[in-house]
């Protein structure tokens, strides 16, 4: 006898696999884009292709984590899309250095400003994409609920990223050939660079929660596992 409790499970898993691929074309076509692209700038970037390793180095391993977790853990969909947008600005950096970008430059030159200021682009990125993947983490691996302990968490977590990444710069200025590294570090005799590089990205983070933050709960909502009462 169907009992009304029957009729509110959820059915069996048959449509979990086409859900499941439907799901995975997205990551797999923009996993497809981004290779052509590394393969096409690591060939003869105009910055050396140590200098292209440095910058697109770290994105890449970002890369690789959510390929070897994405059997247990699919994230969402704007999520991928945030990864592959931030990895092409990395791209971008790596090929030609931060402070040698033509868009930079052509910027520079327009509006009168005194420096490239393309790396400045690279670290509100390293707050605004990541802010949302943190996010995705905390909300569907800890018991945070949406809220003012998640925003502070994120932005904590992002500002710790940021000032990693400036103690990274700054490793490899003193450890790599001190042209390549120099380029990497990227301060344009700016002394208070790194304090900016981490504002830059504080205020990326904080710009991408409110702006995105609906918006990334309806594409969490439609990731498999979610969909189909897997654990969270």
């Amino acid at each position: 006898m169907t009992t009304t409790t029957d009729l509110a499970k959820p059915e069996p898993s048959s449509d979990a696999p086409r859900t499941t691929a439907a799901h995975a074309k997205l990551p797999l076509t923009l996993l497809a884009v981004l290779t052509i692209v590394c393969i096409a700038t690591v060939w003869s970037p105009a910055a050396g292709r140590t200098s292209w390793m440095l910058e697109v180095g770290p994105g890449l391993a970002g890369v690789a984590v959510l390929i070897g977790v994405y059997r247990r853990f699919p994230m969402s969909r704007l999520v991928y899309w945030g990864v592959f947008l931030h990895m092409l600005i990395l791209i971008y950096g790596g090929y030609y250095t931060y402070a040698l970008t033509p868009l930079g430059s052509w910027a520079k030159e327009a509006f009168h400003l005194s420096r490239n200021h393309y790396d400045r682009v690279g670290h509100i990125a390293l707050g605004f994409f990541p802010a949302l993947t943190i996010r995705e983490v905390l909300l569907r691996r800890t018991p945070l609920r949406r809220g003012g302990w998640l925003t502070f968490l994120i932005l904590s977590v992002v500002l710790a990223i940021a000032a990693f990444w400036e103690l990274l710069e700054w490793w490899v200025t003193l450890l790599v050939a001190s042209d390549v590294g120099q380029a990497f570090l990227g301060s344009q005799g700016d002394i208070w660079d790194a304090q900016w590089d981490m504002v830059l990205a504080l205020i990326g983070a904080m710009v991408a929660l409110p702006l995105l933050g609906g918006l990334h709960d309806r594409s969490m909502a439609r990731v498999p596992g979610l969909i189909e009462g897997a654990p969270r």
